[in-house]
């Protein structure tokens, strides 16, 4: 099966991007996201509109990833489309168009866990790296999860640490939020980042056990140093709004390396690969590539368009899930929260 051409239609749904691909194989041929600025007017995502703004994408992006991939629906070999988690209003919408279609054309349904896809869109092909070896550690940043995860096989995984309450990129786009900057503000703060010192302010980092992290603490006392900062100068954030963002940076990335020295010195793996948005974040990039020299570590890193949400990463689990022949029934439903 492997030798001959299996053309996946994949389809994402979970939160507020709609987005269609088509793999041959492990090749991506075209990768659409319709991305719903709806939400940039409330400062975070609001699920009633997010379901209605999937409606309306999700026939375009399908028919536009079919036309730039030049495969008629005909050639298709299977749909795979995100189960969960993720927002069940937005869930349902890829969910039902992806089991209508697979039934229209008579042609076997995958469904795809949405965190298994951010880990398995290293091994599409065409990223700069070859993908990691088993066993590896992998990271999964984003505004939802925030995992640490140990990754034996394409499909053998098993968490070792999670937020126990806010995910890394909420605690970024609330912090900008406090801040005055529009949603999404997470990569407003990556980009004034880089123009302050990182060690202007000093924030708390939260003693939390083991590998599972927390982020809703750091939010409070960022929120309660602005308020101490604006009482004594009402134009503290726009005269040090650089550096703030720098400082802020700067306590979110220890977190995150603070907790993967752990995994790596708990688990002896030393091959770490990060997925999800915040994966685009060039702080964490930067911080990852030194850990190479200065740890000793081998590092992974996809291409920006597979770290935040895309129809390529979920096709990547379709293809080999095809390939074991593990096809979901027409009664599947939508779970909102699908643990990995």
């Amino acid at each position: 099966m492997k030798s001959q051409e299996n053309f996946i239609l994949a389809i994402e749904s979970s939160c507020d991007d709609t987005s269609a691909a088509v793999l041959c194989n492990d090749t991506v041929l075209s990768n659409v996201v319709a991305t719903q600025h709806i939400h940039e007017q409330y400062g975070g995502v609001v699920p009633e509109l997010a379901s209605r703004a999937h409606q309306q994408n999700i026939v375009p992006v399908v028919h536009q990833a079919l036309a730039k991939a030049n495969i008629a629906k005909k050639q298709l070999s299977a749909i795979a489309f995100t189960r969960g988690p993720g927002l069940m209003g937005s869930l349902l919408v890829g969910t039902s168009f992806a089991k209508s279609m697979a039934l229209g054309l008579g042609i076997p349904l995958i469904e795809v866990n949405h965190m298994q896809a951010h880990i398995m869109a290293h091994f599409i092909k065409g990223n700069e790296q070859q993908p990691p070896s088993f066993p590896f550690l992998a990271m999964t940043i984003s505004g939802g999860h925030t995992q640490i995860i140990l990754v034996k096989d394409h499909f053998d995984m098993e968490v070792l640490g999670e937020t126990l309450d806010d995910a890394v990129g909420e605690a970024f786009d609330k912090s900008a939020k406090l801040l005055g900057l529009p949603y999404p503000g997470g990569p407003l703060i990556d980009e004034y980042a880089k123009k302050g010192n990182p060690k202007a302010f000093v924030f708390p980092k939260p003693k939390v056990e083991g590998l599972n992290f927390s982020f809703s603490g750091l939010k409070t006392s960022i929120l309660y140093f602005i308020q101490k900062q604006q009482k004594a100068n009402p134009d503290f954030v726009k005269e040090n709004l650089h550096d703030i963002c720098a400082s802020i940076q700067f306590t979110i990335l220890e977190i995150l390396m603070d907790k993967l020295k752990l995994a790596v010195k708990t688990t002896k793996i030393k091959q770490i690969a990060i997925g999800g948005g915040v994966a685009a974040n060039s702080g964490i990039r930067s911080r990852l590539k030194a850990a190479e020299t200065d740890l000793g570590w081998t590092t992974y890193i996809p291409k920006f368009e597979y770290c935040t949400d895309n129809a390529a990463m979920i096709g990547i689990v379709g293809y080999y899930k095809y390939l074991q022949q593990d096809f979901a029934s027409q009664n599947i439903a939508a779970k909102a929260r699908y643990i990995l």
